[in-house]
C-alpha cells in the first residue's frame, strides 16, 4: 500500500512479508547492489533454532570502478578484465567500520513464531527517515528475537549521489535539524515519537552481536562482553579446538575476530533528538494542487468533511474506498486534530480555514448545536471545489460503500443534484418535505449548480438549523413547493433538477430496517445496495456499536488500520509526559469491551463479538494453543483448554504449541507437559527435542579468561547436555527479498 503521492508505506512492506510464506524475508532499497555473501550468510543463519533478525548496514560508495558484463553474471574491471566476486566483497570491507548512523540498512528475519516486535508498527514513509532504527530499537527492547548485526558478512552498497538525498546519516548535523528537512521525514519523526518506546528509551547499539567470518567459520562476535561463538556448531567445545589443526589456526582466528572488535566504533547517533520536533505537521499543498493529482479521469472527487471525534469512522470510509480501488477522494479536516491525524495516516487531506472551534468530541450528533454549525460548512467546501472545476461526491464517513457508485452518479449530467432520501416509508414517495439527504450528493461543476448551492449556502447562514433543511427549502420549496413526481424537483430560478436515489440501491439507515438484518452485509447485497448510510441513529456512540456489531464492517478496517490505536495509545503517553494527557481513548476502549480480541502473531487481530468456546480456535488453528495474555510470565496457568470460553471485553493469543511448551520449559515446573488446550498437536517428548537445538549447537569460545556466559538477544549460550546431538542438515531457506 502507497501513500496518497505513491511513496510506498514501510509498515506496508513488512506486513506482507510477515504473510507471505517464505521461510526468510528481505527488506532492502531498490538502489542498493546486493552481491551473493547475502545468500551464503541467510544460508547459515537460516539453521538457528530460534527466531531472529539481522540488520546490515550499507556501505556508501563513491567510486566504484566496476560494472556487470552484458548478461549480468560477473563483475569486469574498468580494462574489461573478471574479477572475483570474493576479491570484489574484499575491497567493500576494506577500511569499512561499523556505523548505524546509516538510515539505508538491510534488514532480514526468519518467518517463525515470535513477532519482530510488540506493539504496533507506524505507517512510516519508506525511504523518508527513521523507520529502521525504529524497527531495531522495538525488536531489542521487546527481546523476542536474537538481534544481531551481519553488516561483516553481507556486502552490499550503494553509490553516493544516486539519489536526491531522501536517506540521510542521522549523525549528521543538518538531518536532524527538523525545520529544515522535507516534510515526508518531519512526518516520519512524528511517528516514531508517536509509537513504541523510541521517545523513552533508546537501545544501546553497541551491545549488538556482530556477525563475521574468520578463516572460512562463520561466528558471533559479542565484543561487549568480549565473547565470540559459531554458528550452528554441533560438537562439543573441545572437539571444536581439537578440529584446529595447528595453534597458529587459532591465532588466525583468534586475530579476525581481534580485526572485527576494532572496528566497531559506534556513533552516538542521537536518534532521540530527532523526535523532539516543535514544528507544526503540515503539507505543503493547496487544495487546487490535492484536486488535480486525485480527481479521475471525469474530474470528480469523493469528499469527506469530519473532525477528530470521526476519525475512526473515517479511517473505516478510508479502507472500504481503498479496498473497492477508489483512489479519487479528499479529505477536509475541521480542526487541527484531524488534520495532523490524516497526515500521519497518510491521506490527501486539506484543512477548512472557516470550519468552527470547539467542536465537541461525544456531542456533535444530529440535532446539536454543534451538528448545526458543522453540517454548514460543508456546503461551503463543496461549493469551493465546484467553482474550481470539479465534480463532487460528498459522503459522510458513517456512510458504507458496497460498490463504486460513481460510474452510476455521472450519468446523469450536469445540472442534476443526486442526492439519498431519507424518506423511511416502505411506500410512497421519496421526495417528501425535507427528505433530502445532505449526507451523500453528487454535484456536476457547472453553472446552474454553483448558481444554485451558492443559494444553498446563504440560506444555510441564516438559518438556526442545520444545513439540510436549507437543501430541501432552498431546491425543492418550503413543503415541497417545487416537487416533480414521487422522485425530483425542480428549482424554478436556476431550473436545477434534483433526482433523490432509488433507496434500494441507496438505502438510508431507517430503511427496511437493514441495520437490524441478522447478516447486513449479506442483506444489502441482495437487494443490490451502492452504499448504507448509518443515520437515523442518535449519538457518534451508538453509530460505531451499531457498525461494529453488524459484523466484519470494521475488521478490514482493523487489521489495516490497527495504527489509527496506537496512535491514541502513544500519543496519550507522550502528551502526558509532556504534561498533556488530554488524548481520549474513545474506539480503543469501546472495541475491548464489546469485543473478543484474538491476536496472532505479527499482529494480526480476529474480533468476535460473542463469547467463544477455545475449541473453535484449536479446530481451526490446529497444533496451536489459546492463551491469556499473561502466558510469558505464567504459562501453566494462561494456556486455556478447549471447554473454557473467551469473553467479550478480552484479549487472547494464538500460540504455536512448540512456543507454549518453550516458555513453559523456562518457567514451569512441569517440564516438558503438553499444554491444556493443545490436544491436537505434537508430543511433548518429540517437541521438547526440537526445542534444544538452539541451547546445544551454540558453543561458546571464551577470550581472555572470561568465565561468565552471556545472554544475548533473549538467549543464554551456555552449553547443556543432550542425549543425542541433532542432525546436521538442514533444509535450505526460501528467500524472499522485498
Amino acid at each position: 500500500m502507497r501513500w496518497f503521492l505513491s511513496t510506498p508505506f514501510f509498515h506496508s512492506m513488512v506486513e506482507r512479508s510477515l504473510a507471505s510464506t517464505s521461510d526468510i524475508s528481505v527488506l532492502v532499497d531498490a538502489e542498493v547492489i546486493l552481491l551473493p555473501d547475502l545468500i551464503s550468510t541467510l544460508d547459515h543463519v537460516y539453521k538457528l533454532d530460534h527466531d531472529w533478525f539481522l540488520v546490515a548496514s550499507t556501505r556508501n560508495v563513491s567510486n566504484f570502478p566496476f560494472q556487470l558484463d552484458a548478461d549480468g553474471k560477473y563483475w569486469l574491471t574498468v580494462d574489461s578484465r573478471r574479477i572475483r566476486t570474493e576479491k570484489l566483497q574484499g575491497s567493500l570491507l576494506h577500511r569499512w567500520q561499523w556505523n548505524y548512523c546509516e538510515e539505508r540498512m538491510l534488514l532480514a528475519w526468519n518467518n517463525g513464531d515470535f513477532p519482530l516486535h510488540t506493539g504496533v508498527l507506524p505507517p512510516f514513509l519508506t525511504g523518508k527517515g527513521l523507520h529502521n532504527h525504529w524497527v531495531i530499537n522495538e525488536a531489542l527492547l521487546s527481546d523476542f528475537r536474537f538481534v544481531f548485526d551481519a553488516s561483516g558478512t553481507i556486502s552490499n552498497f550503494h553509490l553516493n549521489g544516486q539519489d536526491d538525498g531522501a536517506y540521510k546519516s542521522i549523525g549528521d548535523s543538518k538531518a536532524h535539524d527538523v525545520e529544515k528537512r522535507i516534510w515526508e521525514n518531519l512526518v516520519n519523526s512524528y511517528l516514531g515519537a508517536l509509537y513504541g518506546s523510541l521517545y523513552f528509551h533508546e537501545a544501546n547499539y553497541s551491545n549488538l552481536v556482530k556477525l563475521v567470518i574468520c578463516d572460512g567459520r562463520y561466528l558471533f562476535v559479542n565484543t561487549a562482553e568480549d565473547i565470540v561463538y559459531p554458528v550452528g556448531y554441533q560438537r562439543s567445545l573441545s572437539n571444536w579446538t581439537a578440529g584446529f589443526s595447528t595453534s597458529r589456526r587459532k591465532k588466525k582466528i583468534f586475530d579476525c575476530v581481534d580485526y572485527f572488535k576494532s572496528l566497531d566504533r559506534t556513533k552516538n547517533c542521537f536518534m532521540k533528538d530527532q523526535l523532539k520536533s516543535s514544528a507544526p505537521l503540515s503539507l505543503p499543498f493547496s487544495l487546487k494542487f490535492l484536486l488535480s493529482t486525485r480527481a479521475d479521469q471525469n474530474n470528480t472527487i469523493a469528499l469527506a468533511i469530519a473532525g477528530y471525534s470521526y476519525k475512526d469512522m473515517l479511517m473505516s470510509w478510508v479502507c472500504r474506498l481503498r479496498r473497492l480501488l477508489i483512489s479519487n477522494f479528499l479529505v477536509c479536516a475541521l480542526d487541527p486534530e484531524m488534520y495532523e491525524f490524516s497526515v500521519v495516516q497518510g491521506l490527501p487531506v486539506f484543512k477548512d480555514s472557516f470550519a468552527p472551534t470547539n467542536i465537541s468530541f461525544d456531542d456533535c450528533h444530529f440535532g446539536t448545536e454543534c451538528f448545526q454549525r458543522v453540517t454548514k460548512v460543508k456546503s461551503r467546501v463543496v461549493l469551493q471545489i465546484l467553482k474550481l472545476g470539479y465534480h463532487v461526491l460528498l459522503s459522510d464517513v458513517d456512510v458504507y460503500w458496497f460498490k463504486n457508485p460513481l460510474p452510476v452518479l455521472n450519468t446523469f449530467g450536469p445540472a442534476v443534484l443526486v442526492a439519498q432520501s431519507d424518506e423511511y416509508n416502505i411506500t410512497g414517495p421519496i421526495n417528501l418535505p425535507r427528505r433530502l439527504n445532505s449526507g451523500f450528493y453528487y454535484a456536476h461543476s457547472d453553472a446552474l449548480m454553483i448558481a444554485a448551492l451558492e443559494k444553498v449556502v446563504k440560506h444555510a447562514a441564516a438559518s438556526n438549523l442545520s444545513e439540510q433543511p436549507s437543501f430541501y427549502d432552498t431546491l425543492c420549496g418550503e413543503g415541497g413547493a417545487n416537487r416533480v413526481g414521487d422522485n425530483r424537483c425542480l428549482e424554478p430560478e436556476t431550473l436545477l433538477t434534483v433526482h433523490f436515489l432509488d433507496r434500494d440501491r441507496f438505502p438510508n439507515g431507517a430503511y427496511q430496517g437493514l441495520w437490524d438484518e441478522r447478516n447486513v452485509k449479506a442483506a444489502c447485497l441482495k437487494k443490490g445496495c451502492f452504499i448504507l448510510h448509518s443515520n437515523w441513529i442518535s449519538g457518534r456512540t451508538k453509530k460505531l456499536e451499531r457498525q461494529v456489531l453488524s459484523g466484519d464492517w470494521l475488521l478490514a478496517m482493523l487489521k489495516r488500520f490497527i495504527p489509527l490505536f496506537g496512535f491514541i495509545r502513544t500519543e496519550s503517553r507522550r502528551r502526558k509526559a509532556l504534561g498533556d494527557a488530554s488524548m481520549s481513548l474513545n474506539l480503543s476502549i469501546q472495541l475491548k469491551d464489546i469485543t473478543v480480541r484474538v491476536v496472532h502473531a505479527g499482529g494480526r487481530e480476529e474480533l468476535y463479538h460473542n463469547a467463544i468456546p477455545a475449541s473453535q480456535l484449536l479446530k481451526k488453528y490446529p497444533g496451536m494453543c489459546v492463551a491469556r495474555p499473561e502466558v510469558f510470565k505464567t504459562p501453566n496457568e494462561s494456556i486455556l483448554s478447549p471447554e473454557e470460553k473467551l469473553l467479550p471485553g478480552h484479549k487472547y493469543y494464538i500460540i504455536p504449541s512448540t512456543t507454549v511448551l518453550k516458555v513453559k520449559r523456562k518457567h514451569s515446573k512441569k517440564k516438558g507437559e503438553e499444554p491444556a488446550g493443545c490436544k491436537e498437536g505434537r508430543t511433548g517428548k518429540k517437541l521438547l527435542l526440537l526445542m534444544r537445538v538452539e541451547i546445544s549447537q551454540m558453543v561458546l569460545c571464551v577470550l581472555q579468561r572470561i568465565t561468565t556466559f552471556p545472554r544475548v538477544g533473549g538467549l543464554d549460550f551456555r552449553r547443556k547436555k543432550t542425549t543425542k546431538e541433532s542432525n546436521n542438515s538442514s533444509p535450505q531457506p526460501k528467500a524472499k527479498t522485498v
